[in-house]
């Protein structure tokens, strides 16, 4: 197990992460989401070692996550961390990257190891170039490679697939949380892109300014949102007042754009003021007595049309 105990961590006087608690069991996969500047990327160097703690401690199964002041070289041998700047040997071949570290009592099953691993990442083609002729896209391949090399019982990672070309994220993202489960990886994903991370993880956690504020499983947490800043960091989401719905609420409802509906006729009369093309479908932007909102369509409506809109 991972466990984070009543953590806290400052830059200077700057207090990053306030107090942060968590545990995580082995073989199970966390996303850490939130805005820019919340205190993802900090959150991953604290759980590595990269830093010492303010207060509190972090310990994986019965070892302790040391800092700089213990460690002359930072970081923790059974983790691993992939940061979003990929370190890589530029004057050597793809595969002398990614075999680096490995043993070399057994030639044949070190090239056989270097394969495995740049199948998963899709590099095989270029197994034989050098670092420096690679895209950003392909070195971040490429690092990722590496870290799986080292067989790390726990992975960090750090916008993961920020750099890469959207047509190959998907199988990318398929074959590597498949390889984690497969070998029992414990991994932590921070990330802005919600398709990076939803359909593989095991649980989130949503921060804001350091704070913990949320967390559950993805169903969880996309079907019953506590706030308006959790349900925005998974899609578009409209505020609006049950009443529209329901003469006996005063709540406001957390509704997202394929939440509603266009009906025949109900308390929610809108104007439509925008489509957006999506692929499979349009979302449309709308005007209404409260202001403005987004709701899914199948076909494209008329700017300037007035409809009706009910939850389905």
């Amino acid at each position: 197990m991972l466990s984070i105990q009543n953590i806290s961590f400052s830059y200077l006087k700057q207090k990053t992460i306030p107090t942060f608690s968590y545990e995580l069991y082995e073989g199970k996969n966390l996303a850490i989401i939130g805005e820019s500047g919340c205190g993802k990327s900090t959150l991953l160097k604290l759980i590595y070692g990269l830093h010492d703690l303010d207060k509190g401690h972090i310990f994986w199964k019965d070892e302790e996550v040391l800092g700089p002041k213990y460690n002359l070289v930072p970081g923790m041998d059974f983790m691993k961390y992939l940061a979003q700047d990929f370190d890589l040997m530029p004057f050597i071949t793809v595969a002398e990257n990614v075999g680096k570290y490995l043993s070399n009592i057994d030639k044949e099953k070190k090239q056989e190891r270097i394969l495995e691993l740049l199948e998963i990442v899709e590099m095989t083609e270029v197994a034989n170039v050098k670092a420096k002729f690679l895209s950003g896209g392909q070195m971040q391949r490429v690092a990722l490679a590496r870290v799986l090399a080292l067989e790390p019982e726990v992975l960090l990672l750090d916008e993961p697939f920020s750099h890469i070309d959207n047509f190959r994220k998907n199988s990318l993202r398929r074959s590597l949380f498949k390889y984690l489960k497969e070998h029992n990886i414990t991994t932590i994903i921070a990330s802005h892109d919600e398709n990076d991370y939803l359909p593989f993880v095991d649980e989130i956690i949503v921060i804001k300014d350091g704070k913990q504020i949320a967390n559950g499983s993805p169903e969880t947490l996309i079907a019953n949102p506590p706030n308006y800043y959790v349900a925005s960091l998974f899609d578009d989401v409209n505020e609006i007042k049950a009443s529209y719905f329901d003469d006996d609420s005063t709540e406001t409802l957390l509704i997202y754009p394929n939440q509603l509906q266009v009906a025949d006729d109900s308390k929610l009369k809108v104007i439509v003021s925008q489509n957006y093309f999506k692929g499979s479908h349009y979302l449309i932007e709308a005007i209404y007595n409260d202001g403005k909102l987004f709701f899914v369509s199948n076909e494209e409506i008329e700017i300037g049309k007035y409809i009706y809109l009910k939850k389905k």
